[in-house]
């Protein structure tokens, strides 16, 4: 048999099944024309989808030599095997880092490694069959000669003399460093009445969305397209990743995501597993198939929020703020990932620390390094938790420090709703908050009296119950400030289509896609409002770059701010042409028209005078009746960019009512109320279940989700049963209040709503498990606050 070399596409008898080998592959019942009709036979060729497996590292870092393939050749229905080395040729590396992070580093990454693995769980063989469970057995059948190397785990010796060094081409583990200051923080806190410090620790943990990671590639070779269909939350990205370093052009690359099961910002990276699929695709000229599974998914999937701070508070006698002192160390695992980069993270702790108050003294510093874990990236909220969880935790030792209440505090300290626009001491540029008036809703929903109430007659009982709040802003609506700025090609835009056809009903296409957040009903609404039409009159369209609009897709809470002013504009502009044509074929003006549920109206009156059926069928059939200068089709696209500001930030704050068992350490959560500002809400139900699903999500960082390590680097949460997530019974009643500050940046006046539950719930859990704690002389800030924390916390373990 002819072997292929790395850089050859050609198809040799050994790409085929053993099965087919000697035959056509057929295609059951397809047509033929047979004397002038169509009948049905089975002699068509078409190349059968294969299915990819891959051999992962076992090892955290090793190197390793393919010894044989042979055997895994030989297992029925085994098609090809590939190596790194075979992949060599036909994708270029890629290196993560952005332009505007100074001094980021970090190594060339492959679709599959040469001869190093670098994680435990990086794939490093992959194996392609025309079933699943054959792939698989190719892989068991592998011969690989592992060589174990030491492993850089512990992310506090990263940057030790005698580390061990991932990449040694960078000279050190260090990937980003970044220290954004205002003031004189030493002669500040050096002067304050009281200065609080505490360490806190975020434990790493992940997306564990309902739908794995999936994607089929399939190359034409007769036309030099790739088409992909991908669980993705930006289909165009893809496509310009895929088209750049498989050096295709861009337009033969086709991304196609429909509806995804879950992403949270799991699905918005580029996986090596995935372009190895595409890349193979490319090189066999056939479909190529993987979906992880939930053991690859804990083990390959992104991780997020590994990080140690030691953080400070300055306070005058009243409680006011001074100032922050905040150093954040955080581990990303190998290698930084493409092309988000894995600094982003520990960047958005030093923009958001201190957010929602007002103080003169800032001093945030962030240092990212290099270990031997599964890489980390970004997940819903990107930081958020993490400086939220510092600040608010700050504010309620200062507030006991002080025997203030942690709620007179805080109204001390938040930025006065008048004060915009004001910039925060990270540098960030708000446009309009509503801090105080958050605050004041949240105070109606809390019954703050009753509970403390509750909460002195149970500890006569023995029964320990907190109460803890927490503040947050959230960065939405992101601008090119976030990506485009460094050099990735990742749009900040977005844009819609939107087309009346001959029937009257509206389609239209959005850059934006659809994760189960609701993006498609949310666009439906604002289109149907926009044109005029009943919204079951409106199909949305999403997730395909060959047929909607260049769009940025669905990430940092973008779909509603973004893709929604983009489909409301573009609806105002078809809305604007029905009535042109309109007003000529009833000879009146089109401003004296407007249409209401399908019909075209007199404005003044609201008396129907046209169907838009019947405009349509005019328009599209009996076009020859229509004065010449009309336009003969009804469609229109716009796009839509922030530019005033970098982000349209949110606020909100949060309430968690907890129980806490001293003798087991176990926390039930009793109640959680969350008061958000998302700018103008569309939907109030999508947004109230969006807060919901956050909070939930926050709950898991706070108490149960944890990506564990043991010292040598092996993953030990590889499963459902080890790696525990909230469910029903976990989930406490949940209260959901808004204040509604719209953005002056577009008509629609909408931000973001779907990370504010997230960025809030820890710290409000977090302190309020301090309060129940706090008569007993113990205090918890390392997430998950497990059972065994909490006892140690108690010096019972």
């Amino acid at each position: 048999m002819n072997e292929m070399g790395p850089n050859s596409i050609g198809l040799s008898r050994e790409d085929l099944p053993n099965s087919y080998i000697g035959r056509s592959v057929a295609r059951p019942n397809a047509p033929k024309l047979v004397q002038g009709r169509a009948t049905y036979t089975d002699d068509i060729t078409l190349p059968r989808t294969l299915h990819a497996a891959f051999l992962r590292s076992p090892h955290p870092h090793a190197r390793f030599t393919v010894r044989g393939t042979d055997a895994a050749r030989q297992v029925p229905g085994v098609v090809r095997v590939f190596t790194g080395q075979d992949l060599e040729g036909a994708c270029t590396p890629w290196v993560a880092v952005l332009e505007h992070l100074k001094g980021m580093k970090s190594a060339p990454q492959r679709p599959l490694p040469l001869d190093r693995a670098t994680w435990q769980g990086e794939p490093v063989v992959a194996v392609l069959a025309d079933t699943r469970a054959a792939a698989e057995d190719g892989v068991a059948a592998l011969d690989v000669e592992w060589d174990p190397l030491p492993a850089q785990v512990d992310m506090e010796t990263a940057l030790a003399p005698g580390a061990v060094l991932i990449h040694p081409e960078l000279g050190d583990n260090l990937v980003f460093r970044r220290t954004a200051t205002q003031g004189d923080v030493e002669a500040a806190f050096a002067k304050a009445h009281r200065v609080v410090e505490a360490r806190f620790v975020t434990g790493r943990h992940t997306g564990v969305t309902l739908e794995g990671r999936s994607i089929l590639a399939d190359f034409n070779r007769a036309e030099g397209t790739l088409t992909v269909h991908h669980a993705t939350q930006a289909p165009h990205m893809i496509q310009e990743v895929l088209a750049q370093h498989l050096n295709l052009p861009a337009h033969k690359v086709r991304v196609i995501c429909k509806d995804v099961g879950g992403s949270f910002g799991i699905k918005v990276h580029v996986y090596p597993d995935e372009v190895a699929v595409a890349v193979m695709s490319v090189l066999l000229g056939r479909p190529v198939k993987f979906v992880a599974d939930r053991f690859e998914s804990f083990a390959s999937d992104i991780h997020a929020r590994d990080h140690r701070i030691l953080a400070r508070i300055a306070v005058e006698a009243d409680g006011t703020i001074i100032g922050f002192d905040v150093d954040d160390l955080t581990g990303i695992g190998p290698y930084s990932v493409y092309p988000r980069t894995s600094a982003v993270e520990g960047n958005q702790v030093v923009n958001l620390c201190g957010g929602p108050y007002r103080f003169d003294h800032y001093r945030c510093t962030t240092t990212v390094v290099l270990q031997n874990k599964a890489p980390t990236c970004q997940y819903r909220a990107v930081g958020h938790p993490i400086a939220t969880t510092v600040t608010e935790g700050l504010v309620d030792l200062a507030a006991e420090a002080l025997g203030m209440d942690p709620v007179e505090i805080r109204r001390r300290n938040l930025i006065a709703d008048d004060a915009y626009p004001t910039t925060s001491p990270a540098g960030m540029r708000f446009e309009g908050l509503s801090h105080h008036a958050s605050l004041d809703k949240l105070l109606e929903m809390v019954p703050v009296e009753r509970i403390r109430t509750d909460q002195a007659e149970a500890r006569q009982r023995g029964v320990h119950r907190g109460l803890g709040f927490a503040s947050f802003i959230e960065l939405t609506n992101p601008s090119p400030f976030m990506y485009g700025i460094g050099g990735a090609r990742i749009s900040a835009q977005d844009g819609c289509t939107v087309r009346m056809d001959p029937d009257g009903s509206v389609v239209a296409s959005s850059g934006v896609t659809e994760q189960g957040q609701g993006t498609e009903a949310i666009l439906a609404q604002i289109v149907a409002h926009g044109v005029g039409v009943p919204v079951e009159k409106v199909r949305v369209v999403t997730g395909d770059t060959l047929a909607t609009p260049y769009g940025g897709g669905t990430w940092a809470c973008r779909g509603a701010g973004i893709g929604g002013e983009a489909a409301l504009q573009g609806a105002l502009a078809l809305k604007a042409q029905i009535l042109e044509v309109a007003g000529s074929m009833l000879q009146g003006k089109p401003d004296a028209l407007d249409v209401v549920m399908g019909e075209v109206v007199d404005r003044a009156t609201g008396t129907p005078r046209l169907a838009l059926g019947e405009l349509g069928r005019i328009l599209y059939f009996r076009g020859d009746t229509l004065p010449k200068e009309l336009p003969r089709e009804l469609v229109q696209t716009r796009h839509f960019i922030t530019k005033e500001y970098p982000f349209a930030f949110t606020n909100g704050i949060q309430a968690s009512w907890v129980e806490v068992d001293p003798d087991t350490g176990m926390v039930k959560l009793l109640e959680h109320w969350c008061v958000e500002d998302c700018g103008r809400v569309i939907n109030p139900l999508l947004v109230d279940e969006q807060v919901k699903g956050g909070i939930v999500q926050g709950i898991g960082g706070a108490l149960y989700e944890h990506c564990v390590y043991d010292g040598e680097g092996n993953l030990l949460t590889t499963t459902m049963a080890d790696y525990l997530v909230p469910m029903a019974a976990e989930m406490p009643e949940m209260h959901v209040g808004h204040v509604e500050t719209p953005t002056r940046e577009s008509l629609l006046g909408a931000k973001g709503a779907g990370e504010a539950g997230t960025a809030g719930a820890p710290a409000a859990i977090m302190n309020a498990i301090n309060d129940a704690l706090r008569p007993l002389g113990a205090r918890v800030t390392e997430q998950p606050f497990t059972p065994a924390r909490i006892l140690a916390a108690l010096g019972r373990i």
